[in-house]
């Protein structure tokens, strides 16, 4: 089953092409990663793909977890939200209440999807140990956890909810190099073990050299290559692609 599917995705602003995808197609237990500079088109490509864009005209078909993006009805795009394809931003604490205790922030969510009691408390606690989290964080204010663990709680979160994909929009950009390679490490385990599907846009080629199976490489709002992750850097067949991939030095050199 694809759980994402994109065709002929075209966005529009005061009549200009600002992000257009031919083709996207996210799979259980696969990771597409959406690259490219800043201004590239990739956040709006990401955004459009769950329906956020409501100042901009989109068009083409966008399917999430079976459901019709363009002709969903809010009700049933917020259904879809969250409980089977969840949001992950760059910067979670700036999205959670600082007055809200983090565990308290988890029931109310699952509540609002339906799940209270006892299944809600399970729910909470098996997301936050699949996160490698200490249950004593669910009563903490976001002001006491780090940029890391605010993270990992935004990942639980969606676990708890049940999402079978994760859009993730530039996740470990604003933590520092270890915890960057705390969060991958999470991701790619739930891949691999859960089968979760992920969405990742970032301009981090060493991360998503690291757990992207896909790779669509964008500029100037339009997708310049498209192909495996393996073969892109290693035989990257765009100049602009090639200019990403020799300006990280960690990245093996890439074959002309």
């Amino acid at each position: 089953m694809t759980l994402v599917k994109v065709r002929d995705l075209v966005v529009r602003a005061g009549g200009r092409v600002i992000s257009s995808v031919p083709v996207l197609d996210v799979e259980p237990g696969r990771c597409v990663a959406i690259v490219g500079e800043s201004g590239s088109g990739k956040t709006t490509a990401l955004m459009a793909t769950l329906g956020l864009l409501d100042t901009a005209e989109v068009t083409g078909e966008i399917g999430v977890c079976g459901v019709d993006v363009a002709t969903a009805s809010p009700r049933r795009l917020r259904e879809m939200r969250g409980a089977r394809a969840a949001l992950v931003m760059q910067s979670p604490r700036a999205a959670l209440t600082p007055t809200m205790r983090l565990g308290t922030l988890m029931r109310r969510a699952l509540a609002r999807h339906g799940v209270t009691g006892r299944e809600a408390a399970r729910r909470a606690e098996d997301a936050v140990a699949a996160v490698l989290l200490d249950p004593a964080l669910l009563a903490r204010y976001p002001h006491e956890v780090s940029g890391g663990q605010a993270q990992r709680f935004a990942i639980a979160l969606a676990i708890a909810l049940g999402a079978e994909v994760i859009l993730a929009d530039e996740p470990t950009s604003a933590l520092d190099v270890t915890v960057q390679a705390e969060v991958v490490g999470v991701l790619r385990r739930l891949r691999d073990e859960r089968g979760l599907a992920l969405l990742l846009v970032s301009h981090d080629l060493a991360l998503v050299s690291s757990v992207a199976d896909h790779v669509l490489v964008m500029r100037d709002g339009a997708v310049v290559e498209s192909g495996p992750a393996a073969e892109v850097f290693a035989r990257p067949r765009d100049p602009y692609t090639r200019e990403l991939i020799a300006a990280v030095p960690e990245l093996p050199e890439a074959t002309p």
